[in-house]
């Protein structure tokens, strides 16, 4: 895929409307609605201020939550919206629909220097669908578009990728950072190039796996997913999350990192626990010799030290997925003692989004780290090698 795509930059915005996609997908409290993160928010104001900076009217869109059937109040954008103007110090003007007659008006009557923002594109079923009718119509009301939800970028959708067909469209600086700092990192990394990968599927991460082959040195592999690797090597993993159907796949990764020159680095040891509960009973196993009634939660202390030491040696660090159950204190130890050696380490560093973002951030590493991705199925599909559709219709520069 092409990495090198045009920015707001790049093309005159004065005078202009412009479409935004952001992604204010953010988190609520289920009772009250109330924002319980404006992290995402705070993230699109630097492309908002540079548009509205450069004379350009603003009408933005998002998807929140997952609605089933149209407009649910509980997923409004509203306030969202309320925030944005708090952020922004200015009103932002809100549209009651996202290609209806309230978009329509006031999208038409849209100043320099203002900002509107439409409800949910997901209250129009067109939008998952990538309907060019949905498509059309929001781009009849702008002139250009701007792509900055890099969490989105993995979806064919009508306001992600559709509305490229009839808009001039470009980066914001999101997406552009997502771009440089990944996609250099995959292209031309500073070596050697250490990819760890944690999580619990081993399925889920297969096409990861498979494209770093290709560019990594060092593959560390922890997590649920780590069972699976032992199990196919003849090791016993007791009651630990297992794939039986992908223990050949894990022979076939472990025999081509052979061939290829490839260090795969497997947990030596393990932390078990009788049973899954942040107070269980623990010990302290040898890889592959996990008793029955017993599951692995976390890699070992041996471990820990030969992961952290290849961290140590790194030039670029990639990281995608926990070590262990860190939700639990008790197992939280691999992902932590991860963490901070990637803090501490003089590489790139880029931390792929989801439950690896979530623990350095509660860790306070994440000043420490070159990049924190925005998107947690984006930046998969994105170290998988695939093509995303919301970067992909963006103009080439």
């Amino acid at each position: 895929m092409n990495y090198n795509k045009k920015t707001v930059r790049d093309v005159d915005v004065a005078g202009k409307k412009v479409l935004l996609r952001c992604d204010f997908n953010v988190p609520q409290d289920k009772e009250t609605g109330a924002i319980t993160s404006d992290k995402r928010i705070v993230a699109a104001l630097p492309t908002i201020r540079y548009l509205l900076d450069h004379g350009a009217a603003v009408i933005a869109c998002s998807h929140l939550g997952k609605p089933k059937n149209g407009p649910e109040a509980k997923f409004s954008l509203a306030p969202v919206a309320k925030r944005l103007g708090e952020l922004l110090g200015q009103d932002v003007i809100f549209a009651a629909d996202v290609v209806g007659e309230d978009a329509r008006a006031k999208a038409a009557a849209l100043k320099p220097g203002q900002i509107l923002l439409l409800e949910n594109t997901r209250f129009e079923k067109g939008e998952t669908k990538n309907d060019p009718a949905l498509a059309k119509a929001m781009a009849d009301m702008a002139e250009l578009y701007v792509s900055d939800a890099f969490g989105a970028v993995h979806r064919a959708h009508a306001s992600t990728a559709g509305v490229a067909a009839y808009l001039p469209a470009v980066s914001g600086f999101l997406i552009e950072k997502e771009l440089s700092v990944m996609g250099g990192a995959l292209a031309d990394p500073k070596r050697p190039l250490v990819a760890i990968l944690g999580g619990s599927k081993v399925s889920s991460k297969i096409g990861v796996i498979n494209n770093l082959l290709e560019i990594a040195d060092t593959i560390i592999i922890g997590g649920g997913m780590s069972y699976t690797f032992s199990a196919a090597q003849g090791g016993k993993v007791g009651d630990s999350l297992l794939e039986a159907d992908w223990k050949d796949y894990s022979l076939e990764m472990i025999e081509k990192a052979k061939a290829k020159g490839v260090e795969l680095l497997l947990p030596v040891d393990t932390v078990i626990a009788d049973r899954f509960a942040a107070d269980a009973d623990t010990q302290v196993v040898a890889a592959g010799q996990i008793p029955d009634g017993w599951q692995g939660l976390d890699i070992g202390p041996k471990t820990v030290e030969l992961y952290c030491k290849a961290v140590a040696g790194a030039g670029t660090v990639i990281w995608n997925g926990p070590m262990g159950v860190f939700e639990f204190p008790a197992f939280a130890k691999g992902t932590e003692a991860v963490a901070e050696a990637i803090s501490k380490t003089n590489a790139i560093t880029i931390i792929g989004g989801g439950d690896s973002a979530a623990a350095v951030e509660q860790l306070g590493y994440a000043d420490k780290m070159t990049h924190i991705s925005t998107g947690g199925g984006a930046s998969l599909e994105f170290l998988e090698g695939k093509e995303l559709p919301g970067v992909a219709c963006l103009l080439d520069k």
